[in-house]
């Protein structure tokens, strides 16, 4: 099976598709008149705006939802594969995609509001939606609920559970299929107990463990301080070949750099737009520019947080594929570990142990936020088949479960080109249609910033600006949720 998957990534990750990534996210910053500088203190203030219902829920539970979907294995973890794969210099790559990602997490998220439905009472939204009534494709929406369903429950959770079972197992002997059994029934608490039990999971846990995780970073640069400016020049210097240890993999450092920080943030691959479907927001504007901002926080804080702890310790190796290792003083290390090693030579006796629980925190939100996209995906292919029994969403759980009991017990390389795989397969599709929609995402913007120059506090209008589709904000919005019985929302046929 892992010849088939790498093999996939051959075709899916080529050069090509890393700097798409990046050209879109430039094309979208120079388009909105880089909206992700302009609006940087309006993101922060909008993040504690907007009020939950019976049918959604708030800005603040949103970006704890997303947050909880993005701060995970791929901050700590894949962080640490871009530099065994990449170098220090991946670590500037992974800045610059997510500043650029911002712009484009802008985009998609916008119009994941414009286009989004009521389905059995709750708010929904995702890259199916915008493509039925945005494209009016809906052949090619249920193709992309059939693939998103497909990496979420199946290629992507392996990832997270795999690296807390290595994590836990290094920190205190525990075997995996005992971590694996233990992470599937606390997962099925949550997940069984609906949008509400996630949403308040993920709100109460998120800031949480991102602010214990980003403390000890804090400690661990302010006890070697000293090395911090020569840090950055490591960094600078091998993102742009100056480097004479790493700057002859640039190429690498691009790659694996871009590769990784998607991942990560998920900027572009449209995996983030489900959670803000949910949001109960006045204008679709308003929701893009708080997810814009998630983008800042899962890289510049998160991400950037683990790249230090491991590059001003000396806890790693550069070994890029297809050469001689340039470094090897850790010896047959795998690079999901340089974190804890990182953290454990400050911390003897500590830093294993800290990072198999911030670990265990991580893969759990995460695991919670991707069954809530393959739900999301599952609701919207229910409505096109017309089922109405929910057998469908028992047999999501307990596929979710089984694979991350699997991910468990198999080798990291096999579980992390799996995820690779669906990163990219969701990278070519989404932008693909991202771009189809650009006019409409421009526009919204634009109303936004109209009504916020009159000093309204802007509302969304979608007959007055000439958008079609957008059937919530048509019949929907403005209605007392508490006085609207559940009932499905008929999306476009």
């Amino acid at each position: 099976m892992s010849d088939i998957v790498n093999w996939l990534n051959g075709y899916v990750w080529s050069p090509v598709l890393v700097y798409l990534l990046l050209g879109i996210g430039l094309m979208y910053s120079i388009l909105t008149r880089f909206v992700q500088v302009r609006y940087f203190i309006e993101m922060i203030k909008l993040i504690f705006e907007g009020g939950g219902s019976k049918a959604g829920v708030n800005s603040f539970q949103s970006l704890a939802l997303s947050l909880g979907g993005r701060i995970g294995v791929g901050n700590i973890a894949g962080v640490a594969t871009a530099i065994s794969l990449g170098g220090p210099g991946a670590v500037f790559w992974m800045w610059f995609a997510a500043f650029l990602g911002s712009a484009t997490s802008f985009v998609e998220i916008t119009l994941t509001q414009v286009y989004k439905s009521k389905i059995d009472g709750e708010y929904r939204g995702g890259i199916p939606f915008y493509i039925e009534k945005g494209l009016n494709m809906r052949w090619f929406a249920v193709v992309s609920a059939i693939l998103t369903l497909f990496v979420m429950g199946f290629l992507w959770p392996g990832v997270q559970a795999n690296t807390v079972a290595l994590a836990l197992n290094d920190a205190f002997g525990i075997t995996p299929i005992i971590t694996g059994i233990f992470v599937v029934i606390f997962l099925g608490t949550i997940i069984f107990g609906g949008l509400k039990r996630i949403a308040k999971y993920s709100e109460i846990v998120v800031p949480f463990m991102a602010s214990g995780y980003v403390l000890m970073c804090v400690i661990i640069l302010t006890l070697n301080y000293a090395k911090i400016p020569s840090v950055l020049s490591l960094i600078f210097n091998s993102a742009f070949s100056l480097d004479a240890t790493f700057g002859g993999i640039i190429g690498a450092a691009i790659a694996w750099g871009v590769q990784r920080g998607i991942y990560a943030n998920g900027a572009g691959l449209g995996s983030e737009t489900f959670e803000s479907g949910c949001v109960e927001v006045s204008h679709p504007a308003k929701q893009g520019l708080v997810q814009a901002f998630s983008v800042y926080i899962d890289t510049f804080l998160i991400c950037t947080s683990t790249a230090f702890m491991i590059l001003v310790t000396g806890m790693y190796d550069v070994k890029p594929e297809g050469m001689e290792p340039i470094t090897n003083k850790l010896g047959n290390v795998a690079p999901s570990m340089y974190t804890q090693l990182a953290v454990d030579s400050v911390f003897p006796q500590f830093g294993a142990g800290f990072l198999a629980i911030a670990l265990l925190f991580f893969c759990f939100t995460t695991l919670t936020s991707y069954y809530y996209k393959a739900e999301t995906t599952l609701a919207y292919l229910r409505q096109y088949l017309k089922i109405k029994s929910i057998w469908p969403n028992h047999l999501l759980k307990v596929t979710l479960l089984a694979t991350v009991l699997y991910g468990s017990v198999k080798t990291a390389a096999t579980v992390w080109a799996m995820g690779d795989l669906g990163t990219g397969a969701l990278a070519w599709l989404n932008l693909t249609v991202v771009f189809f929609l650009t006019k409409t995402a421009l526009k919204v913007l634009k109303d936004y910033e109209m009504q916020k120059k009159k000093g309204e506090d802007p509302v969304f209008d979608p007959v007055k600006l000439g958008i079609k589709g957008a059937d919530f904000w048509e019949k929907e919005y403005g209605k007392v949720e508490q006085d609207i019985p559940a009932k499905q929302d008929k999306l476009s046929v």
